[in-house]
């Protein structure tokens, strides 16, 4: 049974997604601060994490921040993050901030259950492709069996969905992949919900990957995005 730790100081909404996830078969353990959270973390290893930004004592952010920076496998633990309605702010800040995905407040159990399930999947399948090895780009090197990732030799701490995005890019490197396809792969997304999310994630690996690893990420405007080769040979170690 996956589990799934929900972070909410609101003890009504906490309460409701709770049982409402719990009712979907998930174990869930609720927590009203995020310091009560971060003291347990590593002895239950959830799956994936819930976190409301505002809290009382340590906000959603820090406390994802810390999680992010672990030395172990939950540093990239999926997460959710909740935020105010119409607060373009709060989203982007959120997901610059190590989550991987975002749900309004007001939100629907229905969509924050869909959005867990497309998280969890992703998490839980195995990479088809170049799942051992190293694949160097130019002056990126992507260990694909530790999940870890370099730009001229400098470590770039990526989040799961930034993972996974880079990863998409680069192995449908030979063709321009469209906004609409990443979306549906990587979020489960249809074209018209929170497109904005993508974009979100394309900046954020853009500056993490430096000046020279951004020109990597080409976008082919009104259509999506392109991983470039640089001019270096490709090499690929086995």
């Amino acid at each position: 049974m996956q589990k799934i730790f929900v972070i909410e100081d609101d003890e009504n909404i906490r309460n409701l997604v709770k049982i409402a996830l719990e009712g979907y078969g998930y174990q869930v353990a609720a927590f009203e601060t995020a310091e009560e959270a971060l003291e347990v973390v590593g002895r239950e290893k959830p799956d994936l994490a819930v976190f409301d930004l505002m809290l009382p004592g340590m906000d959603g952010l820090s406390a994802i921040r810390i999680i992010r920076g672990r030395e172990d496998e939950l540093k990239s633990m999926p997460i959710i993050v909740l935020t105010a309605k119409d607060k373009e702010y709060d989203k982007v800040v959120g997901l610059d901030g190590g989550a991987d995905d975002y749900v309004t407040k007001p939100f629907g159990v229905l969509e924050l259950a869909a959005r867990i399930r497309s998280l969890l999947r992703r998490a839980s399948e195995q990479q088809p492709v170049q799942s051992e090895g190293k694949v160097r780009l130019g002056g990126l090197c992507v260990d694909t069996a530790a999940r870890e990732v370099a730009m001229n030799g400098e470590p770039v701490v990526l989040t799961y969905k930034e993972y996974e995005l880079l990863m998409y890019l680069i192995d449908n490197r030979a063709r321009v992949v469209e906004r609409d396809e990443l979306l549906n792969k990587l979020w489960d997304y249809t074209a018209d919900i929170e497109t904005r999310t993508l974009d979100i994630h394309i900046r954020t690996l853009r500056q993490k990957l430096g000046e020279e690893g951004s020109r990597y990420i080409k976008t082919i405007r009104s259509v999506g995005y392109r991983f470039v080769l640089p001019q270096e040979t490709e090499n690929r170690d086995n």
